[in-house]
């Protein structure tokens, strides 16, 4: 008698939508890190990240005195330029403005990649060696790109925030002010300052994310709590080497 063979019919290959993992990151992250650790990409959500930099920095450029009021506030916090004599510090203050407004739009991008780069290739060492999971560069990149995608959000608030406040009362490097150290008193310490910026809503959400899609290539062997702690581990080192950096040169 002939037997029959019963065949599994092949899986079919998962259909990715780029834009739908960028929304779904925000509202339903677990299954979203599970899809990209199948599948993973991460071009866009980089792209549109690089495209948030630049766009933010045109708006707060176009606003007029916007430049002038950020370089006259760096100068005035800075201990070097304190050092200069009035003409001197007026004719350094001149020179940023020629070159700073034309250069940080083409620097903007090429930082914003190379962040997400870096921190791809420090988070796959550290799971593949340290955390022992199979994982490959590009997971992780896919991983990193989406954990991202709060910082974009909160780029997207920042273009809002510098269309309707005065431009003279906007701190470029922290326009949201949604950290603990935009509200330490006048005279703290360079270094307390630098550790408070790390403390605020956005980092904490990315930080998340990172534990979720991290613990989702490997469920089985690393939990959610067990990559918490690797990513809140490296992201304390950082922190700790900016207030170092901070104390050193204050």
């Amino acid at each position: 008698m002939a037997s029959a063979t019963l065949q599994q019919a092949p899986e079919a290959p998962e259909k990715v939508n780029s834009f739908g993992r960028i929304v779904g990151v925000i509202f339903s992250p677990k299954e979203t890190f599970e899809s990209i650790a199948r599948k993973p990409t991460w071009l866009l959500p980089t792209i549109l990240l690089c495209v948030v930099g630049v766009a933010f920095i045109l708006v707060f450029g176009s606003r007029p005195g916007a430049w002038r009021a950020y370089m006259e506030q760096q100068f005035a916090n800075s201990s070097r330029a304190q050092q200069l004599t009035a003409q001197q510090r007026e004719q350094a203050l001149e020179t940023q403005l020629k070159y700073t407004p034309k250069v940080t739009p083409a620097v903007v991008p090429i930082a914003d990649f190379s962040i997400v780069l870096i921190i791809a290739a420090i988070y796959w060492g550290v799971f593949s060696l340290g955390a022992g999971i199979k994982l490959n560069f590009k997971t992780a990149l896919g991983i990193t790109a989406h954990a991202w995608v709060p910082f974009m959000l909160s780029g997207l608030l920042a273009i809002v925030v510098v269309l309707l406040k005065d431009p003279s009362t906007i701190d470029l490097n922290n326009p949201l002010a949604a950290d603990v150290g935009a509200y330490l008193p006048t005279g703290t310490s360079k270094a307390l300052i630098a550790a408070s910026h790390s403390i605020d809503l956005f980092s904490f959400w990315v930080l998340a994310l990172f534990a979720t899609g991290f613990s989702a290539v490997a469920p089985k062997k690393l939990s959610f709590g067990g990559a918490l702690a690797w990513v809140v581990g490296v992201w304390l080192l950082y922190v700790l080497g900016k207030t170092g950096i901070a104390a050193a040169f204050s």
